[in-house]
């Protein structure tokens, strides 16, 4: 497994989904800046393609990887959003694609899947089982296999939206990123420290979702054997190899956040900036607000990573 690649990667990748996609805005947020009391600029991958960020990531797997997609077919299991990385580029270049999906994910990204043409899945309550199941389907069909979190295509592409960032904001000091599987943050690290090794680097994971954060500390990889959280695109249950071996000596600190300081955060997107937020996507706002003392005066990158949010759901949030 190659665990690490390079600037020039990113650039390679690029050259090659740049027709496919939008380059998101980096918007400066007046209000949430003076609030936090510094200069926050939104990086809103929730206008991509797919409300989400990863479909970077799959439209550069599947560049690489069309001859055999096209006679093998694919299948991936996720949670939403990296289902709909693989949907939508699998439509791009007319690829089957199957998606195995835990029950009880959101009817958005359900039907989202549903209308890019993949056949969905589901098996278990948690993402490993579908992992797991999605794993032993593709051995079963013959079809190939993409890890949702331990393949090395996946993360050239993901990383082309902080290649923007250092683009829009050279004098950027902080990038602030959750971290699920660890994709994101991963592109993070390997462009900005690229760049300038000051450049900190913070993840973020959810409180009920705490490997990659038990990983860090322990310098080693450590699976919490729970996703307990609202923020599907952060409910993983173990850290993986692959980013680990990328962000273990190279991110600057792990932030844990509650369901509850992201709903607040949805909520501050919606009403300060009119921008719509998962949890996850808006995990990294939450950060932000527990950092707050350590950021006076610095010019942050906030991501938020995807919209992709069920509105009856939202609703609830904004009226709590």
């Amino acid at each position: 497994m190659k665990s690490l690649y390079t600037l020039r990667d990113v650039y390679r990748a690029r050259s090659i989904i740049s027709k496919y996609i939008v380059r998101t805005p980096l918007r400066y947020s007046k209000r949430l800046s003076r609030i936090l009391g510094c200069d926050v600029y939104l990086k809103l991958e929730n206008v991509q393609v797919t409300r989400s960020f990863k479909v970077r990531g799959g439209l550069h797997y599947m560049s690489i990887k069309v001859d055999e997609a096209l006679k093998r077919g694919v299948v991936t299991a996720s949670t939403g959003n990296h289902a709909q990385s693989v949907a939508y580029a699998a439509s791009v270049y007319g690829v089957r694609a199957v998606v195995v999906m835990p029950h009880g994910v959101s009817r958005v990204k359900v039907d989202a899947l549903r209308d890019l043409g993949a056949e969905v899945v589901f098996q278990g309550s948690v993402f490993e089982e579908a992992r797991e199941y999605a794993e032993k389907l593709a051995e079963e069909k013959g079809m190939l296999y993409i890890h949702p979190v331990n393949e090395p295509l996946l993360y050239p592409g993901v990383a082309t939206m902080h290649l923007e960032n250092i683009e829009d904001l050279p004098s950027v000091d902080v990038i602030i990123n959750p971290i699920g599987g660890g994709s994101g943050a991963s592109g993070a690290v390997i462009v900005a420290k690229s760049v300038d090794p000051s450049i900190r680097v913070i993840g973020v994971q959810a409180e009920g979702a705490p490997s990659f954060y038990l990983s860090w500390k322990e310098g080693k990889l450590v699976s919490a054997g729970y996703a307990k959280t609202i923020a599907e695109g952060l409910a993983t249950a173990r850290a993986y190899e692959l980013p680990f071996s990328i962000l273990k000596d190279r991110i600057d600190s792990v932030v844990l956040v509650s369901d509850d300081e992201m709903i607040r955060a949805i909520k501050l997107l919606v009403e300060l900036e009119g921008v719509i937020a998962e949890p996850a996507g808006a995990a990294a706002l939450a950060a932000a607000f527990k950092v707050r003392e350590s950021m006076h005066g610095k010019r942050i990158v906030v991501m938020v990573t995807g919209g992709n949010i069920d509105p009856e759901m939202l609703v609830s949030w904004l009226v709590r």
